[in-house]
């Protein structure tokens, strides 16, 4: 089992940047990809940013060149930068990881951006 827990979430004005993280813990060994999804009020949970443990990379077309995600495998952590933040990024974000049979989920941060 992994256990996720995001920090980071918060209110801010439109154009600002936020930084999110996500503590893993438990067999965060077996993890081989990580990353965040977010749901809006009304809305289908998204795909934000993911990452492999080889290091590839995956975005949404609605935040590329606006978010970044980055790991530290070490302590097999996702981060994503969001910057430039718009109202329509306003949405619970998950963190996500799976390994070889499971896919493993946190309670989700609220991101509110104020127009």
């Amino acid at each position: 089992q992994v256990r996720l827990v995001e920090s980071g979430g918060s209110l801010v004005q439109a154009g600002g940047s936020l930084r999110l993280s996500c503590a893993a813990s438990g067999r965060i060994f077996s993890i081989n990809a990580m990353g965040w999804y977010r749901q809006a009020p009304g809305k289908q949970r998204e795909l934000v940013a993911t990452i492999t443990d080889g290091g590839s990379t995956n975005y949404a077309d609605s935040v590329k060149g606006l978010f970044t995600i980055s790991r530290d495998n070490g302590k097999m952590t996702p981060y994503l930068q969001m910057n430039s933040l718009k109202p329509e990024d306003t949405a619970v974000y998950y963190c996500w990881s799976r390994d070889s049979s499971y896919n493993y989920w946190g309670q989700g941060t609220q991101v509110t951006v104020s127009s």
